[in-house]
């Protein structure tokens, strides 16, 4: 067989990933995403989920999931432009956007595809679209697809935002900004009033990703936008139904203009099958959960408070994480690595992220607590890492 099909030139490259010590293979979860799982036959304490509410296992969604499998089945069958529009999801659009206090919501299939969908949908040429240096991969990738032109401001720096937009609005017909609301890699929140100040003095639009502020920040988890109170000030909102709300799926939370261009412009919500109903009646039930109690997110505050103290005080550096969100620097990559392996061995998974996720060099174990773990697993993490990271001398 010729070289082109034994696609030589990736055998390389998987070996360079190798030689550096980043290789590595998926982990086999089996069971339910909770606070203690069993991966790869193990059993171990989780500290890598996203599921912060602990939602991803309620018995409340899992009811709702099962009751709408035997209703719609288990595919809406098309797109919701064809004959893909349930009146479930009619219905979910209705409780986000009561619960973001929004005018209008649209739901997408993932918020990976919000961000793929939305932002070359909203921008054209002749626009301009500036992102914060440290934005996600998916605002990335969207701002690729616009024909728009673009440029990076430095993470959460206002004058340097301030300086682009001083020296290239007037070029442009429309422009926008976008910022994580939480930046999922150190667990900073952006500087939302200053951004949203900005975006007004200069007539821009803002755009925020709140992966990782949804069902987190704000009264009951509504995020980044509500934790500021900046409702009607920022254009578009994004949330994720996979992290905090524990199931899969995105949404744009905004007017209701936006709701409907999007619905004839958003490319996956008019060229992919819509959401299945399981998923949606079981987001439905958990964003409902969400509005009537704030056991969850005041349980998943505790807990990330309770840990973030007791690294901090064992001498790890944490760095300026103002979320539950927890890294824990370690800095080479290989040594980042071994050191995620050297913890799962003891019976605590956290994954290492290190480059082209994050700058080379800035390696760190990502902690993330949510509201499902006990004291006493967190207290056994915590005893875990400061004996291997004694015998690593990273603390």
């Amino acid at each position: 067989m010729s070289d082109v099909h034994e696609l030589s030139f990736l055998k390389e490259q998987i070996q360079g990933l190798k030689d550096d010590g980043v290789y590595r293979e998926l982990p086999i979860l089996e069971g339910a995403n909770e606070s203690e799982i069993l991966l790869n036959g193990k059993k171990v304490i989780n500290l890598s989920s996203n599921n912060y509410l602990g939602f991803a296992n309620h018995p409340e969604l899992k009811e709702a999931a099962i009751k709408a499998v035997e209703k719609y089945g288990v595919g809406s069958g098309a797109v919701r432009t064809i004959v893909g529009n349930m009146d479930l999801h009619e219905e979910l659009e209705k409780v986000l956007a009561e619960f973001k206090r929004e005018e209008a919501v649209m739901v997408y299939q993932s918020g990976f595809n919000c961000n793929a969908g939305t932002i070359q949908a909203i921008t054209s040429k002749g626009d301009l679209i500036i992102s914060d240096e440290l934005n996600h991969a998916s605002i990335i990738d969207g701002v690729r697809l616009s024909r728009a032109d673009r440029a990076v401001y430095k993470h959460c720096d206002m004058e340097d935002l301030e300086r682009i937009l001083k020296e290239k609005r007037e070029q442009y017909n429309q422009v926008l900004i976008i910022t994580d609301g939480v930046f999922s890699m150190d667990g900073d929140i952006a500087p939302l009033p200053q951004i949203v100040e900005l975006a007004e003095k200069y007539n821009a639009m803002t755009y925020v990703d709140d992966a990782h502020g949804s069902g987190v920040l704000g009264e009951s988890g509504r995020g980044t936008v509500d934790h500021f109170g900046l409702h009607g000030r920022v254009d578009f909102t994004i949330g994720t139904l996979s992290k905090a709300i524990g199931v899969i799926g995105g949404y744009v939370a905004g007017s209701k203009t936006m709701k409907e261009w999007l619905s004839h412009r958003g490319r996956p919500i008019l060229f992919s099958t819509s959401l299945p109903p399981a998923a949606v009646a079981s987001i439905t039930e958990a964003v409902k959960l969400l509005m009537s109690t704030t056991e969850f997110t005041d349980r998943l505050w505790e807990n990330g408070r309770y840990f973030k103290e007791k690294m901090k005080n064992a001498g790890f550096d944490i760095g300026k994480s103002e979320t539950p969100i927890t890294p824990v620097m370690v800095g080479s990559e290989d040594k980042t690595m071994e050191f995620s392996r050297k913890l799962l061995d003891k019976g605590v998974f956290v994954s290492g992220i290190v480059f082209p996720t994050v700058p080379k060099g800035t390696g760190r174990l990502r902690c993330m607590v949510t509201a499902g773990h006990s004291k006493e697993q967190l207290d056994k993490a915590v005893d875990t890492f400061v004996k291997i990271g004694k015998e690593m001398e990273v603390i």
